[in-house]
């Protein structure tokens, strides 16, 4: 039974939510697992620190009674439980029944049965363009699979799973402490079968005897046209293999869209910037401006401001379940240009003087830089 603070165990807060302590259980557990570290006898107690801990902080009831008693151990002491004293009945009683209101089960209940695989998370970038059109990703992932050579049962072939002679095919251990107190009694999974009741003859040479080890896997994930940032694919049966015949679990591939540099996104609309010239903005004009599924007619009308929005309705992201589209919004900005032209310049000054806008003059030198500057 682990004997340091349940939360210093996980790396949590005493105020970590559930969903924190699920999350840095499931870490822990994957790195310390006896199957992915060489030191099978430390990782196998780390492992199992790790277990003890979250069975009780996953536990609401359990939680609140640690959060009031603290360890419920010899050696921790007992005055955590208020000064409590005195022996329990017959001498066998076990301390979580009474702190914890937990009924006794048969040690054929205690006995691990098939354990679904661990679910997987694959994080994938793609980009806009494949979003709004679906594409095919292959992908390479590491993962727990069941043994190949023992069939996921643990033992040499041709060889067989007896009885574990540790917990005498209970599955658990239980431990009986004399204290000053009394008998104080304890059950814990049994770590030489890991609660199975039975344990391979010979173990298996590949996954020395866990019916597991770790293989990369690749797989093909189809990514559906309209797919936003955090959308999640699932995979059925695509995660770790189970334990002692059970099922696989799933693989959830996460998608990020890597920012684009001509097109934005909000929901299925799109959204995208074009420049036009004073003449096409003021008198009117048909340009083609881009979009993900390509060039798209425009028709500006007379007097576009700088600024100006054009939704072009139908034409943004599709939507992953329907057959409608988002729109495609278009911004006009009005170019100014930076150099002109003679002629250009007295179109425009003879532009403005008619407008009865003021045009600055230019100096004797300037007009003689300029009669000799080409076109």
């Amino acid at each position: 039974m682990a004997t340091r603070d349940f939360y210093d165990v996980l790396g949590v807060g005493r105020n970590a939510t559930d969903d924190e302590i699920k999350k840095a259980y499931r870490s822990l557990a994957r790195q310390h697992h006896p199957d992915v570290r060489e030191d099978k006898s430390a990782a196998e107690q780390r492992f199992k620190e790790i277990n003890e801990a979250y069975a009780v902080l996953s536990d609401r009831r359990k939680r609140e009674q640690y959060d009031r008693f603290g360890h419920v151990a010899a050696g921790n002491g007992f005055s955590d439980f208020g000064g409590f004293s005195g022996g329990f009945g017959g001498g066998f009683g076990d301390i979580f029944d009474m702190f914890f209101n937990e009924p006794r089960t048969s040690n054929a209940q205690r006995r691990a049965g098939p354990a679904r695989g661990s679910d997987l998370r694959y994080d994938l970038e793609i980009s806009l363009e494949e979003a709004f059109a679906g594409a095919t990703r292959e992908i390479t992932f590491q993962h727990l699979a069941s043994c190949a050579t023992c069939k996921g049962s643990g033992a040499e072939p041709g060889t067989l799973i007896v009885r574990c002679d540790h917990c005498n095919g209970t599955g658990s251990v239980r431990h009986v402490r004399q204290t000053p107190f009394g008998h104080f009694a304890t059950q814990s999974t049994c770590q030489a079968c890991m609660g199975a009741g039975q344990r391979p003859q010979t173990p298996c040479r590949v996954c020395h005897g866990h019916g597991r080890r770790e293989a990369s896997r690749t797989l093909n994930v189809r990514i559906p046209a309209g797919v936003d940032n955090g959308s999640r694919i699932r995979i059925a049966g695509s995660g770790e293999a189970g334990e002692h015949g059970g099922s696989a679990g799933d693989l959830y591939v996460y998608l990020g869209i890597r920012p684009h540099p001509q097109f934005r996104r909000d929901g299925a609309d799109t959204f995208t910037d074009v420049a036009a010239s004073f003449p096409q903005a003021a008198l009117g004009s048909d340009i083609s401006v881009p979009s993900l599924e390509g060039d798209l007619p425009l028709t500006l009308t007379p007097g576009t401001q700088s600024g100006t929005s054009y939704r072009l309705r139908g034409h943004g992201m599709p939507h992953v379940r329907g057959s409608h589209r988002g729109d495609h919004v278009v911004t006009v900005y009005v170019a100014v240009p930076t150099k002109l032209t003679r002629r250009q310049r007295e179109l425009l000054e003879e532009y403005a003087r008619a407008g009865g806008d003021h045009v600055e003059e230019k100096s004797f030198f300037d007009r003689v830089k300029e009669a000799f500057r080409p076109d």
